[in-house]
């Protein structure tokens, strides 16, 4: 098949590349429109996000200033309810019960002794944190102490 290259069948050729040049630009500009569309709807998403993001991170900066304040102002009171008076002897009181625990679960022999004595301590205090020895010298006026080593007698006034 040979091609005759008239005019007419050269306008013809050149009327397609035309329209097919012109529909590709059309079908372009439309793509691009989209494009630009869709690119514009990405930043606007990307503003939002990045505001939010930036609210909540203004947000959490806060509270990590104000959480940072009350960690140093608690830990100022903890200081200086630990200077208060009675605060040492607690604490050397929790001291010496562990290292009595302690010692109680390392030397033979020294717990039986020792709860033996805790107990009677811890009965007598109850006693006088009742008021059973309390109300027992209020009643009698004096408490008599006797030894038998010999006829020594100490007598305690209570004086009211």
């Amino acid at each position: 098949m040979e091609i005759d290259f008239n005019a007419q069948t050269i306008l013809i050729m050149l009327g397609g590349i035309a329209l097919g040049w012109m529909l590709s630009f059309i079908r372009s500009f439309f793509t691009i429109k989209k494009h630009k569309k869709e690119l514009k709807e990405y930043q606007d998403h990307l503003e939002r996000q990045m505001k939010i993001t930036d609210a909540g991170n203004k947000t959490i900066m806060e509270d990590m200033e104000s959480l940072k304040k009350e960690n140093e102002n608690l830990r100022i009171s903890v200081k200086t309810l630990g200077q208060k008076p009675g605060r040492a002897e607690l604490r050397q009181f929790n001291i010496y019960d562990s290292a009595l625990r302690k010692m109680m679960l390392q030397a033979p022999g020294f717990p039986s002794a020792w709860e033996s004595a805790l107990q009677e301590a811890e009965r007598e205090y109850e006693e006088s944190e009742a008021g059973f020895k309390n109300i027992m010298g209020r009643v009698f006026g004096t408490n008599s102490i006797s030894h038998n080593e010999g006829t020594t007698i100490h007598k305690i006034e209570h004086k009211s």
